[in-house]
């Protein structure tokens, strides 16, 4: 059966973020292929269809990933999030689909080590374990000021911490660490920035943007969005707490 076509917004999307050219499949709603930029070229991977991502999208994500680092381990790989989760499906879940996923996680994190940056862009949804496995993986994360980020429903949250949903819909009012959307995510730190205007050169920095580690807590402090998190990381450092 052929694949669909590429939809109008995400060819909009692709041709903005990479205006000297790009080579992108889609199979299965799984973005992979390379893209051009003004410092060269780069490994595109991504999600798109707000697909559920099971085994055989975590695969196919982790190949083009160890294709990339053994051919050319400091190209940059450039992630692009449109997930609604992890698949809940039983023959996902017999083949140990968190086994898959760490896998992905794992060759991602080994691109990192032999030098390649990894940047994601939520141009879409980013939902829970489709989201934690992959975009969740890069040096810096932004997003388009539409997208939609959350990591669980209250629902659930209310269901796993025994707590009545009247009081997280009220807590989610005043703490970005129970609301979902992308601007929360923003306050806490774990999405850098929103892109707006002129997409390929907001990726070209951030691209030249070397990693300084992990500054999520950091940034979520600074910008009241985790007040505890950064003191409670350095106490531990320390051997305080």
């Amino acid at each position: 059966r052929p694949e669909p076509a590429m939809s109008a917004p995400l060819q909009t999307l692709l041709d903005a973020l990479f205006t000297s050219g790009h080579r992108i499949d889609i199979h299965d709603s799984v973005l992979t292929g390379t893209a051009t930029t003004e410092d060269g070229e780069v490994t595109v991977i991504g999600t798109t269809d707000r697909i559920e991502v099971g085994v055989d999208h975590a695969l196919a994500l982790a190949e083009t990933v160890l294709a990339s680092t053994a051919a050319h381990p400091q190209r940059p790989i450039v992630m692009l999030a449109d997930t609604a989760g992890q698949r809940l499906a039983r023959r996902d879940e017999m083949l140990g689909i968190n086994g898959y996923f760490a896998h992905l996680a794992q060759t991602l994190d080994l691109a990192r080590r032999r030098g390649a940056r990894l940047v994601t862009l939520v141009y879409g949804e980013s939902v829970s374990g489709g989201f934690l496995s992959f975009g969740l993986m890069a040096d810096h994360i932004h997003a388009l000021p539409d997208a939609q980020v959350r990591v669980m429903d209250l629902r659930a949250m209310a269901r796993v911490t025994k707590q009545p949903l009247e009081k997280l819909q009220a807590l989610s009012q005043s703490s970005p660490v129970f609301a979902p959307g992308v601007a929360n995510y923003v306050s806490m730190g774990a999405v850098e920035s929103l892109w707006d205007g002129d997409l390929a050169q907001h990726l070209l920095q951030a691209l030249r943007t070397p990693s300084d580690g992990d500054l999520r807590a950091a940034r979520g402090a600074e910008r009241g969005g985790r007040a505890l998190a950064a003191e409670v990381c350095t106490a531990v450092a320390r051997g305080d707490a």
